[in-house]
């Protein structure tokens, strides 16, 4: 695995790994954070897709492992992106519990490029930052990554 093109980000949440799985999982949660449209199937083999994120985009894969509360992992690419198609990368999450809330530890690795890693980081940054909010009871706000970009 090329670490160069690996995204990494760790987070703690104030909130017990239960609610911060459901708002990975569950699609009404998901939406509160990320996207304008989720269906998730969350057993291996399920589907992911939100819909709306960063613009029009929809995100599309594949959950590989469902361990409640503590892990996800699914596979994940962009429809219509010949770089990053929907199943071509993998995204790793495990929820431990810490310090009276969770600590959030994700990898995404299988990204192309260099370019491919810097958008996906900042796009991550930004989401999981969403999530910490909406988990903890917040109000994100409107997620200006989901507006239609102008033509």
């Amino acid at each position: 695995m090329d670490e160069s093109l690996v995204v990494r980000r760790e987070t703690h949440i104030a909130a017990p790994p239960a609610t911060v799985f459901a708002f990975l999982t569950d699609p009404e949660k998901i939406l509160r954070w990320m996207g304008t449209e989720a269906t998730t199937e969350a057993h291996p083999g399920g589907l992911y897709l939100v819909k709306g994120v960063g613009g029009r985009s929809t995100a599309r894969g594949a959950f590989r492992e469902v361990v409640p509360v503590h892990r996800l992992a699914y596979s994940f690419g962009w429809e219509g992106n010949e770089a990053v198609p929907p199943g071509s990368s993998l995204v790793e999450i495990d929820l431990i519990d810490r310090d009276g809330g969770t600590l959030l530890r994700m990898t995404h690795t299988g990204l192309p490029s260099a370019e491919s890693r810097a958008a996906h980081g900042t796009g991550w940054a930004h989401y999981l930052g969403r999530l910490g909010v909406a988990a903890c009871g917040g109000d994100p706000g409107p997620d200006p990554g989901a507006q239609p970009r102008a033509a």
